[in-house]
């Protein structure tokens, strides 16, 4: 009698693997590997290249790429309010062009209510750290900034500027507006970091 300790090496690898993968959704549907491709494009800086997001769910190109072209169609079909594009090598999330007027009225309305305290740490974090990527503000916040950083950059607080180097990422900064708003003729008169914000110093080691 095998002892039960006496596995194979390829049943210990595959046990392990099982491990592993354990909670991971499988993506062999359709609907899962949509539902997963709409999750990482929800959060995604610059538009997504085919090739990434099939390495990100372990899948063949060819099928994210049907994919992608089928969700596509869906949203334009249901004439939903968010497009999925195609724009040079990437796919993002874009509203639709027909709910502009709603989507400006919304942003214009957002700039007469006062910023809530999630928007004003970000706002620190971006003008002490400027220019800074989104994700780089997520880690020192840690919580999602998305929808932060949109509410921001319609108020014209902050602004894109560049792209990180290493990551790709969209850089932030802030504005003149932002400056004119805080009574400031330059940045170099925001008052110390330390007291105000001593967690952000870890920002660089991200």
């Amino acid at each position: 009698m095998t002892a039960a300790n006496d596995e194979s090496p390829e049943a210990r690898a595959a046990e392990s693997e099982a491990v592993e993968t354990a909670g991971v959704p499988d993506l062999t549907s359709d609907s899962a590997l949509d539902a997963a491709l709409e999750a990482l494009l929800l959060v995604v800086d610059v538009p997504a290249g085919e090739e990434l997001l099939a390495d990100t769910l372990e899948q063949p190109v060819a099928r994210i790429r049907v994919a992608l072209r089928r969700l596509s169609d869906g949203y334009a079909d249901a004439e939903r309010g968010i497009d999925l594009r195609r724009i040079g090598d990437g796919w993002r999330f874009y509203t639709r062009d027909a709910y502009a007027p709603y989507v400006e009225r919304y942003l214009l309305d957002g700039q007469r209510s006062k910023l809530t305290r999630a928007a004003l740490e970000t706002l620190a974090v971006i003008s002490y750290r400027q220019p800074v990527t989104r994700s780089r503000v997520a880690a020192v916040r840690g919580v999602n900034v998305d929808g932060v950083i949109r509410t921001l950059v319609g108020r014209g607080l902050i602004e894109e500027a560049g792209t990180d180097p290493e990551t790709g990422g969209i850089l932030y900064c802030t504005t003149e507006l932002f400056l004119e708003r805080l009574g400031l003729s330059s940045l170099k008169d925001l008052p110390p970091l330390a007291p105000l914000l001593p967690e952000v110093d870890s920002i660089d080691d991200v």
